[in-house]
């Protein structure tokens, strides 16, 4: 999917300093108001999410794992990626097989993703048929636990 493009625009809006730490504290409150806990490793799996802004595959985060930057063994990481997800600190883009943070808070909501195939790039917007796609399961008996949608294309910058 991949195309020729030049790399000359801003890498994602990735988090740092105080900002992050903010992320890090609001997850342990979250955590902590739901009985859970962020372990370490689920700590350091949005923290590395968190700073990259962009979706990043398993295995990328495996390789920078450790503090400095000493690989972790994957089951680490994928246990700490499935709790994440589970509550709703990440999303799995399913077409990339990556993950990305969550900046939506500790609201249930349904997630949609523009990715562009140039850059890797993506932005999470609100889905305009979120809201109608579960009340259509409702109406047939489903419940829609989970909905994702992803649009592949070119971003701006690819675009110029």
């Amino acid at each position: 999917m991949s195309h020729d493009c030049a790399h000359d625009h801003e890498d994602g809006p990735g988090l740092s300093g105080e900002t992050l730490q903010a992320e890090l504290a609001a997850a342990e409150l979250r955590c902590a108001g739901q009985d859970q806990r962020l372990t370490q490793p689920r700590r350091r799996a949005l923290e590395l999410l968190l700073v990259s802004g962009q979706p990043m595959k398993a295995y990328d985060l495996i390789a920078s794992f450790g503090a400095e930057g000493q690989p972790a063994k994957p089951p680490t990481v994928y246990r700490a990626l499935d709790f994440l997800e589970k509550q709703g600190f990440v999303h799995r883009i399913e077409s990339l097989n990556a993950y990305v943070a969550c900046h939506h808070g500790d609201r249930a909501h349904a997630a949609a993703f523009l990715i562009c195939d140039c850059c890797g790039a993506s932005a999470e917007i609100e889905p305009v048929a979120g809201q109608e796609i579960a009340s259509i399961g409702e109406r047939t008996g489903f419940l829609v636990q989970a909905l994702t949608i992803e649009a592949h294309g070119l971003c701006k910058a690819c675009r110029a």
